[in-house]
C-alpha cells in the first residue's frame, strides 16, 4: 500500500533532493574551513569558537532562527536586506522550487563547524614541513592543498561523506518546524512522512512500512561506512 501512496513517492524523491543538496552545498564546506583555521597564524582559538558556535546551539532554536530569517514578508531579515536594495521581499520557504535548498542552508550552517572540528584536527597531524617545503617549491595555496592537504584527509573525508548521506537521508526535524513538509509537500521526507503516519493520522501500519524501507536503504550505507572506517583505521595502523 505505501508504494502505491502517491505522497511516499514524493517523499522519497525529495529525499534524494535532500542527499543532493547536502553534498553540494555542505560537504566540501566544512573541509575548507578547516583549511583556513590551518592555514591562519592569529586568532585560530577564536576562529574555532565561531566555527563552532551554530553547533553547540540547541536545534530547535536553530530552526525557529532560520525560520524568522526566512520569513515571508517584510519583517523577515532577508527581506528586509533586500529591501535596502530596492528587491520586492521574496517568499523564500514557501517557493515549493527552491524549499529544500533552503533547509540545507539552515542544516549546513548549524552543523558543518563540528564536522569542520574534527578535519581540523585531522590536519594538525600532517607535518608543518611538507608545507615548509611545498612552499619553497612554489607551490600556491591551491597546490599545497591539492598536493598535501588533501591527501592527509582524504579517508576522513571519505567516511564523512558516507556519514553525511546517512545523516540527511533520515532527516525529519528541519523541515517539520520550519515547513511541516510543505509547501503542497515539496520539503516532505521520509522520516516527517513516517511521523505524520504515525502521530497524526494514526496510520501506524504505513508509518512501519515506511521505517522498514527506510532501514533496508540506510543499512546499505551503514555497512559501506563500517566498512570504509575499517579500511582508514587500518591503513593508519
Amino acid at each position: 500500500r505505501i508504494i502505491k501512496d502517491p505522497m511516499f513517492i514524493k517523499a522519497l524523491k525529495n529525499t534524494f533532493v535532500y542527499v543532493f543538496w547536502s553534498l553540494l552545498l555542505g560537504y566540501a564546506f566544512p573541509i575548507f574551513t578547516a583549511v583556513m583555521m590551518n592555514e591562519i597564524l592569529r586568532g585560530r582559538k577564536t576562529m574555532r569558537f565561531l566555527v563552532y558556535f551554530p553547533s553547540a546551539m540547541p536545534a530547535v532554536s536553530v530552526m525557529m532562527l532560520w525560520f524568522l530569517i526566512y520569513y515571508p514578508d517584510a519583517s523577515g531579515l532577508l527581506n528586509i536586506i533586500l529591501s535596502w536594495v530596492g528587491i520586492e521581499p521574496q517568499i523564500w520557504l514557501q517557493d515549493s522550487r527552491h524549499t529544500i535548498m533552503y533547509i540545507i542552508i539552515c542544516m549546513t550552517w548549524s552543523g558543518a563547524g563540528a564536522t569542520a572540528i574534527y578535519y581540523f584536527s585531522a590536519l594538525q597531524e600532517v607535518s608543518r614541513e611538507l608545507y615548509e617545503a611545498a612552499i619553497v617549491d612554489g607551490a600556491g595555496f591551491w597546490r599545497r592543498f591539492r598536493v598535501v592537504t588533501f591527501p592527509h584527509i582524504s579517508g576522513v573525508a571519505l567516511l564523512f561523506l558516507v556519514r553525511q548521506i546517512v545523516g540527511v537521508f533520515s532527516v525529519m526535524e528541519q523541515p517539520l518546524q520550519m515547513t511541516d513538509g510543505g509547501p503542497d509537500g515539496a520539503s516532505m521526507t521520509l522520516g516527517l512522512l513516517a511521523y505524520k503516519y504515525g502521530f497524526v493520522s494514526v496510520r501506524p501500519q504505513l508509518s512501519m512500512a515506511i521505517n522498514v524501507i527506510m532501514f533496508l536503504i540506510l543499512i546499505v550505507f551503514t555497512g559501506f561506512y563500517f566498512y570504509l572506517n575499517k579500511k582508514v583505521e587500518d591503513s593508519r595502523g
